[in-house]
């Protein structure tokens, strides 16, 4: 995979940016009292493993004039090294515009994870092309890869108009185009016919596809696998039939990736991963991996592979990279992981967690 030489950016996203709370000590959101307070979305989860270990990524988004959870975020993505740019919106009173908010716990045990999104008001849902130059960004600046999740493309008509315009200026001028599909039941309710063609049209002109079996099932109406009741994960055969589906429907596609996840508890996954480049397989075999919190491993393992691409690794190496750093978010208490070193990441892939002094 080739990318563009001397651009600004290495990673580009659209996101809507807002914050994530998680009581202390993994306890259930409904008797906490105490709780973690992060910046968060799935795209800069994504590009923090990039900016952490030097490369320049940027986040396209909005922002509410003068909150302070907007100041708040910004100072959050300029500690990770991102940079950002967006429209400052005003609030419009009480009732008008604001940063999302995600309740999560961390489950603990035989206890899960459970997820509650808070996006009355949300302001990314007002993002549009023409509040960006994207002939600037794309063209004069440079961007390498353009990633684009289905979390944004299908949070609004508006950013579904948008993820469409900055995908089909990427590729215009040469830009690589990463796609996650992410697809979320609760968002495509009674917008079935509208997302259906954006997401297809935006994964017809991607470089990279990134989903699970729910994924290109339901997002690009795709035939999945019959794993016949069991686990995906003892089922290869049957998700790599699917994936070479969706390479006939998708054939200017080069790289197609998935995680591969069985939970033991909500402290132990069994944890691999999977790839097609060109017609070369490659596969991590799943196993256990601690989990201080699950939410954002996902997001890691995307930012580890992009990272590796980006460098120019052989393709099980960067999907080797991919795993360890979805693994290492799974240590941390946000949704993101700021990596010290590639030396940290290929330790977890080792298995060596002696101590280094």
């Amino acid at each position: 995979m080739k990318f563009k030489d001397n651009c600004k950016y290495s990673i580009v996203v659209p996101s809507s940016m807002g914050v994530r709370i998680t009581p202390v000590d993994r306890q259930p959101v409904d008797i906490s009292n105490l709780y973690h307070l992060q910046a968060t979305s799935a795209e800069t989860n994504v590009i923090s493993i990039s900016a952490s270990l030097g490369l320049p990524v940027k986040v396209l988004t909005t922002f509410v004039k003068d909150s302070p959870i907007a100041k708040f975020i910004k100072n959050d993505l300029r500690r990770r090294g991102i940079d950002y740019e967006g429209k400052e919106v005003e609030q419009g009173g009480p009732w008008g515009y604001r940063h999302q908010f995600n309740i999560a716990d961390s489950g603990y045990g035989l206890r899960g994870p459970r997820v509650h999104n808070d996006r009355a008001g949300e302001v990314g849902r007002t993002l549009k092309v023409d509040d960006f130059d994207v002939d600037r960004i794309f063209k004069t600046e440079g961007v390498q890869l353009l990633h684009v999740s289905g979390l944004i493309a299908a949070l609004s008509e508006s950013t579904a108009e948008f993820c469409l315009a900055i995908a089909r200026a990427a590729k215009r001028y040469g830009t690589m185009i990463s796609f996650d599909l992410n697809y979320r039941a609760s968002f495509w309710k009674n917008r079935k016919e509208e997302l259906s063609a954006v997401f297809r049209e935006i994964a017809q002109i991607s470089d990279i596809l990134i989903g699970n079996e729910e994924d290109f099932q339901l997002a690009l109406g795709v035939k999945g696998p019959d794993s016949g009741g069991k686990e995906l994960a003892n089922h290869i055969d049957s998700f790599k039939g699917m994936i070479i589906n969706v390479k006939s429907e998708f054939p200017n596609v080069q790289i197609f990736a998935t995680t591969l996840r069985e939970v033991v508890n909500a402290n132990e996954h069994l944890w691999g991963a999977l790839m097609l480049e060109g017609e070369n397989w490659d596969y991590v075999e799943t196993r256990p991996i601690q989990v201080l919190d699950r939410i954002g491993g996902g997001d890691g393992f995307v930012g580890g592979l992009l990272y590796g691409l980006i460098k120019g690794w052989e393709p099980l190496r960067c999907l080797q990279f991919g795993w360890a750093t979805g693994a290492f978010v799974t240590t941390v208490l946000d949704d993101f992981g700021l990596p010290s070193d590639e030396e940290q990441i290929w330790s977890i892939w080792e298995g060596n967690a002696r101590v280094k002094r």
